[in-house]
Parts: C-alpha cells; structure tokens; sequence
C-alpha cells in the first residue's frame, strides 16, 4: 500500500543527498582554489628570491650585507688588461681601506664603497662581498680568525684608453664614452670634473653641502645636454624612411638661415653652405637645410622613431643613467619642429645614448646592450660568472644603417669632421654645436666609429662650452682612434 509519509521521506532525503554533493562540490571548489594560489604565490616567491638576489642582498635595508663583511673582505677591481682598479689593503692592526691605484682616472667608472656605493663598486656590489673560495679555505680562515677574499671583478675597460680620454678634457668639462659596437663592451668612459675616490671621506662634505657642485655626477651616463648637430643624424633617418627612394634626390639652396612663421633658424656663424644635396647638407651640418627637411617630416611617424630610438624610454643597461627627453607631438609648432630638427629646443641627450644610437648604426642597426664587466673570479682565479654581449634590439634596417654611415663618411671625407681624413684607417662621424644658453655659447659634440669597412670602436664625446665640435670634439676622437689602433 503507497504511504504518502514514506515517499514525502525518500523525497526529503534525496533533496538533502542532492544539496550535500553540491555543498561539497563548492567546498573542493573553494580548496582548489586557495590552494592553487597558495603554490602560485609560492612558486612566484621561489622565482623572486633565484631571479632578484643580488638586489635583495644590494638593498641598503638588507642585513644580510653587514654579516658577508663581517666573513668576507672586498673583492678587487680589474681594468680588462689586469691592471688593478680598486682592492682592498690592511693596516697593522687590521683596519680596512679601499684603495684606488689611478687615483682620479676612473672615479666615475669604478666609484667608490664608502659614503654608499656609485659605479662598478655599486653594480657589482654583491659579488664583491661574496666568496667562492674552496670550503676547506674557508675553515682554516674560519679557524685562524681572519676574512676571506671577495670575488675579483673583472671589467672591461682598458687604462691605455682611459688615460687618453681623461687627459683629452684639459680645462673643460664634458664627457666621453668609448665602446665596441659589435659586442657592447665599454672601453672607457671618463667625465670632469673628476675626484679621488681614495679621499672621498675627506671631501664629501663639501662636495655635497654645495648645490651647484657637480663633481660626483658621471656625466657620461647622467648628463643631460642638448645635442645640437649630433641629432641630425636621427631627422636624417627620418628624413630616409618617409623618403626610401627619392631622399638622395634632395636638394635646396642655403643661404645662410632659414625662416618659417615669422621664426628663423641661422647656420653655424651665419655661414652660406649655397646649393646642397642630401650627403652635402648633412656634411656640412647645414642648419637651413635641416631646418627645411624637418618642417616636411609628419610628426606623428618622427615621434614613432624617436621612440624606437630610446628617447623618453628606460635604456637596456644595468648601471645609474638619466633618460633622454624629447617633445615630438602632433601639435608641435613650426618653431619647435625646426629647432628640434637640428638638435636644439627642448631636446635633451646624454652621451651614454647618443653613442648607443652611433653603435646601432655601426653595427648594422642592431644595438647590443652596453655592459663594463666581462668577469667575476675568485682568489684562485677561477671564473665564477661570465658577462657576455646580448643583443637589446634592432633600431634601424641594415639599409638604412647603411645610408647613415654614407652620411657620416661623408662628415669626415668633405664636412666637419676633415681632422679624422687621410688617416690610416677610415672613420665615420656626426659633429655637433650645441647651444645652450641666449648668448649663442655651445658643447663641443663627436660621435663616430672607425673603421668604415668593420667597424670595432665607438667614440662619443662633448666638451662643455668649447664652442665648435669640429675644432675641440673631433681632434680628441683622433687621439683615441690612434691610441686604440697603435695598440690592436
């Protein structure tokens, strides 16, 4: 017989058998979940710690400094010749001194440990405080009481370049920057004012007390100028990618300014560079003509490479540097586009960039990240890590760097940059006058790389204030050039 309270039962129990699997469904759903997360999370710690330890342990809040030194002692620094750039000495009663042997010659570069860290001893910091000395060294030190040696720090730069560069400045301020193109590597790089980093406690308080005083700055890599004539380069390459095919059938007839809207942009000295073509403009450095190759350029596509370029971007390298600026925007007035055109206005540049630009162009437009350390061994000698050339990109076709450097033989065979003709090897380059101030004063700028045919150095260099890069820029690019071939 049907029993109604027994089916209304088996109904109520199978509802509840139905909402029970469900509510368990989400409870596992729910588990799964966190769980997933809690391994992610995990997982993502794990990847933090293997990829950013040198920045953990770099970190100024880290305690995990302090301990290595109180084991370890610093490492030495090396130039790429095994000439010591920086080690560390003891007095009798075992105080610790960083020592610099060429004094002022790599102040920048190399920097300095005490009063924080700055330049090689900042980026490599975390090697330096480290050993990897054999353990069975590590106990008998541990038992005799003394530290072990830190890494040595092999760099990339070479003394005989370095002291060439730095001697070049003379009374100027400025910077210069010498690489090689193919691989990225820094051979030198020197900015003045200098210091001694040896002296560095003696002198810190009134280097840093005094607002105006710029002593400490490695204008190589963090000055910030305008770069005048040296930027023709790049409306030059924009001039070339609106104008594949017709750029070398430019023509135009200077004679001595250019005027648009009421604005007038003026040559170098007011000179008249009269009918030129595209190679002869360029040359000459004639502000006319570029002036009226800018007016024609579409903003929107030259704001395009400005960025390809690296301007108002993070540069792909692993030391302290300031960004390149530049306002290219669709609204740029007549006045902002001429200047802009010839490297002045609001456009800024450091050397560091400007040579990469240089390096790009030489290396058939694909840039290779800078980098100054090629090694890291420890006390025996053994090669603990290797630092090799990466490629950050390719800035240009392989066409267009070749039309460039067309350009900028041209610079040097029958333009601005004659001091560098005739030589033994070939070279290519951009001079520049840049102007900085109302009354007409300018940076002396260089940028090339020798030789044509395989390129396998890179210079760039400004002298503050020094007026024409022709007269002061080019002939100290000569004397690296000589002294990097009297040596290779």
């Amino acid at each position: 017989m049907h029993n109604p309270f027994f089916t209304l039962f088996k109904r109520k129990t199978a509802e509840k058998g139905k909402a029970g699997i469900h509510s368990n469904r989400e409870i596992m759903l729910v588990t799964y979940f966190f769980s997933f997360l809690f391994l992610g999370m995990l997982g993502y710690l794990a990847y933090f710690v293997a990829t950013s330890e040198q920045d953990m342990v770099n970190n100024s809040y880290n305690s995990r400094q302090e301990i290595l030194l109180s084991q370890n002692y610093r490492g030495a620094i090396y130039s790429a010749d095994r000439e010591v750039l920086a080690h560390t000495v003891f007095a009798e009663d075992g105080t610790e001194t960083r020592e610099y042997p060429y004094d002022t010659l790599f102040s920048h570069v190399v920097g300095y440990s005490t009063r924080g860290r700055t330049g090689i001893e900042a980026q490599a910091n975390y090697y330096l405080i480290n050993t990897n000395i054999p353990i069975t060294d590590k106990v008998a030190n541990d038992m005799a009481g003394i530290k072990n040696p830190g890494d040595n720090v092999y760099t990339t730069l070479h003394v005989a370049l370095q002291q060439v560069a730095a001697k070049a400045f003379g009374a100027y301020d400025g910077a210069i920057i010498v690489t090689e193109p193919a691989t990225g590597k820094i051979l030198a790089m020197a900015s003045h004012p200098d210091f001694d980093p040896n002296e560095i406690n003696d002198i810190w308080d009134d280097l840093v007390e005094d607002s105006r005083n710029t002593t400490l700055l490695n204008r190589a890599t963090q000055g910030i100028y305008p770069p005048g004539s040296t930027f023709k380069i790049i409306t030059a390459l924009e001039y070339i990618r609106e104008n594949p095919e017709t750029w070398q059938d430019y023509t135009y007839t200077c004679n001595g300014y250019y005027q648009e809207d009421g604005n007038r942009i003026s040559c170098y000295h007011g000179a008249s560079h009269g009918r030129v073509d595209f190679t002869k403009a360029f040359a000459k450095s004639c502000n006319s003509s570029f002036a009226n190759t800018g007016m024609g350029l579409n903003r929107s596509k030259f704001a395009d490479t400005l960025s390809g370029l690296l301007f108002n971007s993070e540069l792909p390298v692993k030391f302290s540097y300031a960004k390149s600026a530049v306002d290219m925007g669709g609204d740029a007035d007549s006045w902002e586009m001429m200047q802009t055109s010839i490297g002045q206005g609001k456009t800024q540049v450091t050397p560091l960039h400007l040579n990469m630009i240089t390096c790009a162009i030489a290396n058939n437009g694909i840039l290779m990240k800078p980098y100054a350390i090629d090694h890291v061994e420890n006390a025996q000698g053994s090669i603990i890590k290797t630092f090799r050339s990466a490629q950050a990109g390719r800035l240009m076709t392989s066409q267009e760097a070749e039309a460039l450097t067309s350009l900028m033989t041209a610079v040097v065979e029958s333009g601005t940059g004659t001091r560098l003709s005739g030589l033994s090897y070939t070279a290519a380059g951009k001079t520049g006058s840049a102007e900085y101030n109302a009354e007409g004063d300018s940076h002396a700028w260089f940028t090339g790389f020798a030789p044509v045919e395989e390129p396998q150095i890179c210079v760039t260099i400004i002298i503050e204030g020094a007026g024409s890069g022709g007269d002061y820029a080019v002939p100290i690019a000569k004397r690296i050039f000589d002294a990097y071939f009297d040596e290779n």
